[in-house]
């Protein structure tokens, strides 16, 4: 067995993953911390540590710490992965029949055209001024008042919806402004955000010419009822013939496939028999 470490930094959340890679591959250890102005590099190496103490490993045990996303500057690391790569690989694992995956962070979203084994075959992404963001969602719902684990299930709950025609974050933040002055209600305007949001990530899985098959959506919105929903709601409208997965780990793909990537580097590393170093690349 291959242990390995998976940690993946985005702009809103520092995710890390603990593994034994092998003919019985098994998952040890999760943890998610928001950033919310903090170091994350500090916040990946104490949920590091927490996890490694809760199974009697040390760092030393370890085969492979894998970073991922924003996290390429951890200095004991082993190596790190493009994030397109690990998610890909992380919504095989989790999704297995999965053709496609719809990473949709704090700052972006992203179409990732994936074969079988998790590799790439192609992609398409948001820019990061893009109103269809969960940084944008959650500025959004502070301004209404309402936390965040909230957004998903009031939106379900609109019935006439306002949606939200600006492609800049600030310009829709202004349109949400004067919708909340006409005194438009909260699950409206929810619902109409996600309904904006799900009618640019469906444009992005529209270039990729899918012909059926299964979306994963994973990042900090794959859990996001309102947006699953939307997103159901728009592939079905566009006559595109996918059906939107969701799964409760959605949030740690990226880091789950570092954490896979890595094993399958160790391994072909050892070989070839070349040392690995702290701070190697990938």
């Amino acid at each position: 067995m291959t242990t390995t470490i998976g940690i993946d930094i985005g702009a809103g959340a520092a995710k890390t993953v603990l593994f034994e890679v092998g003919d019985d591959t098994r998952w040890l250890g999760r943890q998610v911390e928001r950033i919310r102005q903090r170091d994350p590099y500090r916040l990946a190496g104490e949920a590091v540590d927490r996890m490694l103490a809760e199974h009697g490993i040390t760092r030393e045990d370890v085969d492979y710490i894998a970073t991922t996303g924003d996290a390429d500057g951890i200095e004991w690391s082993t190596g790190h992965f493009y994030s397109m790569t690990t998610h890909a690989r992380g919504a095989i694992y989790l999704q297995p029949d999965a053709v496609a995956v719809l990473d949709v962070g704090a700052l972006h979203g992203r179409a990732i055209h994936i074969d079988p084994r998790g590799k790439v075959l192609a992609s398409q992404m948001t820019s990061q001024c893009a109103s269809g963001s969960g940084q944008f969602l959650e500025n959004i719902a502070r301004y209404l008042g309402i936390a965040q684990d909230e957004i998903g299930l009031i939106s379900l709950e609109g019935q006439n919806p306002e949606k939200v025609s600006s492609i800049c974050a600030v310009l829709a933040e202004t349109d949400v402004i004067n919708m909340v002055s006409r005194g438009i209600a909260a699950p409206d305007i929810l619902r109409g955000i996600h309904l904006s949001m799900a009618g640019r990530l469906t444009q992005l899985i529209r270039r990729l010419k899918l012909r059926g098959g299964t979306v994963l959506v994973t990042g900090g919105l794959g859990l996001d009822p309102g947006l699953i929903g939307a997103l159901q709601n728009s592939f079905a409208e566009a006559k595109i013939p996918l059906q939107v997965a969701s799964h409760d780990d959605a949030i740690y793909a990226g880091a789950i496939g570092a954490a896979l990537w890595a094993a399958f580097r160790h391994d072909k590393l050892a070989a070839q028999r070349v040392p690995l170093a702290v701070g190697s690349a990938s």
